[in-house]
Formats: structure tokens, C-alpha cells, sequence
């Protein structure tokens, strides 16, 4: 069991690999790209937040499909993947819920609003947490497993709710500035720096997903000798 938790030298190369890009990233938010003419430079925190959000998009979308595919095949290896990934996405979504507020404060003074992007926002992050917490307290594991698959499946809905706020209602919250319409759009370094970071994010996402599988597979590894033994 030991031996299922080393790093093995894939993992040391993606880990080397997500510190370069997210040193990068760093690199392009804070000096090469441009401070925005009317925030300054508290608007650099845009880079991180937005990246944050979509991969923590993309961390409920993985849940989504694998929980379709545990349904389908009731194949244990979705269901690790749909826990693994729904704890790294609250992670993700648990920043943009921080960087939100330090972003906002100094532009439209004030930390929180209850318009429809921030407060669709927050139940999506909600509804993960009432996700990882079913998951813990539902009991026996294959009932628990069937359980979360349904509720990570209903749970998603929200975000396309999300994503489509700002394009149907009224909101404090910036309008998209990527297939925002003819008056979105960043200067062109922005743009790459908004890129780098998304990038960044996705290794680091990657390499936590590896990991929390591993570590996934050894828990329950442990629960089921625990299991055995009290027999």
C-alpha cells in the first residue's frame, strides 16, 4: 500500500511541470500584462479568478460524465473519479469565491452583491459541498456511490446557469469578455496572460486529480480491510 502512494516519475515531471507554468502565469499577470487603464493593477487578480472558475467548470463537468458512466456500468473507477474531482472543483470554486470579493471591494466598494452571477455562484459551490458531505455520511458505499452519482448529475445543472447570468440579467459582475459581443474583448497581452494562467491551472488541476485518485483508491483500500478484520 505504501508503494501506491510514492510519486513515481510521471508525477515529478507534472509536478515540475505545473510549477514552471504556474510561475508563468505569475510571470504574465503581475509583469507582462498590461495594468488596465481604469481598475489598475487590483485588476491582475482577474487572471487567477477566471481561471479558477472554469476549471472548477471543468472539475463538475468530470463529475457530471463520471457519474453518468458509474450509473451506466457501475464500474468503480467513475465513482473515484467523480469523488476525486468534485473535492479538487470546491477547491477551485473556493478561490473564485475569495479572489471575487478582494477584486471587488476596491473597484465597486463593496466585497459582495446578491446579483444572479454571484449568487448562482455560490449555490453551485453549495451544492458541491452538500455533494462531498452526502458522500461522507451516506453510509454503506455502494449506496453512497449511487447517490452522489444522482446528485452530481442534478447538481451541474447550475452551471450553465452560471456561465449564462451575465448574458440574461442585469448584473454588477463584468460582462464576458471572451463571446461577450462586439464591445468585450482584452488587449491582446491580456488575452495571453488570461490563457497562460487557464493553462497553468489546468496542469495543476490535473496532477491534484491524479493524486486524490491515488489517495481515493488507498482509502478505500484501508475501509475495506478495516471491514475485514471486523468481521
Amino acid at each position: 500500500m505504501q508503494k501506491n502512494v510514492r510519486l513515481s516519475p510521471a508525477d515529478w515531471i507534472l509536478w515540475g511541470l505545473t510549477s514552471v507554468a504556474i510561475a508563468v502565469a505569475l510571470y504574465a499577470a503581475f509583469l507582462y500584462a498590461p495594468t488596465e487603464r481604469t481598475m489598475g493593477d487590483i485588476q491582475r487578480i482577474f487572471y487567477f479568478h477566471v481561471a479558477s472558475a472554469w476549471i472548477g467548470f471543468l472539475a463538475f463537468f468530470v463529475v457530471f460524465v463520471a457519474s453518468i458512466a458509474y450509473l451506466a456500468t457501475k464500474a468503480i473507477k467513475w465513482d473515484i473519479l467523480a469523488a476525486s474531482s468534485a473535492e479538487i472543483g470546491v477547491v477551485f470554486s473556493t478561490l473564485v469565491l475569495l479572489t471575487g470579493p478582494l477584486w471587488a471591494r476596491p473597484v465597486w466598494n463593496t466585497y459582495w452583491t446578491w446579483d444572479p452571477r454571484l449568487t448562482s455562484f455560490l449555490i453551485l459551490w453549495l451544492i458541491y459541498i452538500a455533494y462531498l458531505m452526502l458522500r461522507a455520511y451516506a453510509g454503506e458505499e455502494e449506496k453512497s456511490a449511487r447517490f452522489a452519482a444522482v446528485f452530481g448529475i442534478i447538481g451541474f445543472l447550475d452551471v450553465p446557469i452560471v456561465y449564462a447570468s451575465i448574458r440574461l440579467w442585469r448584473t454588477l459582475h463584468p460582462k464576458p469578455v471572451i463571446a461577450g459581443g462586439g464591445s468585450s474583448g482584452l488587449a491582446p497581452q491580456m488575452l495571453t496572460s488570461l490563457f497562460i494562467a487557464l493553462g497553468a491551472f489546468l496542469v495543476l488541476y490535473i496532477a491534484l486529480l491524479r493524486l486524490r485518485i491515488r489517495l481515493e483508491k488507498v482509502n478505500r483500500a484501508v475501509r475495506q480491510l478495516h471491514l475485514e478484520i471486523n468481521r
